[in-house]
């Protein structure tokens, strides 16, 4: 599960000046969304690292401005109507795609492969951002290039991770569809059954990977990014060259790109 992130020591040794109350209060609202339900003063505070009477004033404080509310009947605190209205805010200004740029660019630096964003357009899956390899990489994908739902490792994560209704309709209107990177060649058929169980493998390793498909000779890893809804939203792919490019499920590529799309996740709103 995600967890909440309290001000860091570099930001509270900045050198600016503040209100060390508020910063010592602000672990009981960590906890609070952390736990995402009611919680009683001694399971709240021991949340937030602090004993009873230490937390107690706090929340008096934070009720009395709407930040959290309290049960008449059962006593439990929760978040209250202010905290909510600034959440509600705050995700209707994100923007998956400029929160994803500043942790595409360092996740580039570490492991020096191309990246690419995805989101869902008309016709499918599409390129809309690529970050390249300091090496040249001889691939026909760009921004706005559609990828195959089935045979591209992009593709494959939006199928894995989009509703089964949409899914499938996708893949079957991208039949034909000259727009569609795996168009050439021809795509091969695959059996429903087949295309379950290997979007299922999929979701058990949280990513897919593509070995030389579409193209031959360069492979790829591609994982979701989701909104506060628990949406897909984007896919992070990162491909090179066979031979250099590590596939493995939980290699020098996979790890960091996953850990990049759940950070970017997280930024939306995600809780796991």
């Amino acid at each position: 599960m995600a967890t909440s992130k309290t001000p860091s020591t570099a930001a509270a040794n900045d050198g600016r000046r503040s209100i060390q109350s508020i910063e010592v209060g602000v672990p009981l609202l960590a906890a609070l969304v952390d736990a995402g339900k009611p919680l009683t003063l001694r399971d709240l505070a021991a949340g937030a690292g602090m004993t009873s009477a230490k937390a107690h004033p706090y929340l008096v404080s934070f009720i009395r401005v709407g930040l959290v509310q309290q049960d008449a009947i059962t006593g439990q605190y929760e978040l209250g109507p202010f905290a909510l209205q600034m959440g509600l805010v705050s995700l209707q200004r994100l923007d998956p795609v400029r929160i994803a740029m500043p942790e595409i660019a360092r996740l580039q630096s570490e492991i020096g492969h191309t990246l690419g964003i995805a989101v869902l357009g008309s016709h499918g899956p599409t390129m809309i951002h690529m970050t390249e390899a300091s090496y040249p990489v001889h691939v026909n994908m760009r921004k706005g290039t559609v990828m195959s739902m089935l045979h591209t490792a992009t593709g494959l994560v939006f199928a894995a991770w989009l509703p089964p209704k949409v899914s499938e309709h996708y893949i079957a209107r991208e039949e034909g569809d000259t727009a569609v990177i795996a168009s050439v060649p021809p795509p091969r058929k695959e059996s429903r059954a087949n295309i379950e169980a290997q979007l299922a493998d999929i979701r058990v390793h949280g990513m897919a990977r593509a070995l030389g498909n579409p193209l031959p000779g360069v492979d790829a890893l591609s994982v979701p990014v989701f909104d506060n809804t628990g949406n897909i939203v984007l896919a992070l792919t990162s491909l090179g060259p066979t031979g250099l490019f590590d596939v493995s499920w939980d290699g020098a590529i996979a790890r960091p790109l996953l850990d990049c799309a759940q950070e970017i996740s997280r930024k939306l709103g995600y809780r796991a």
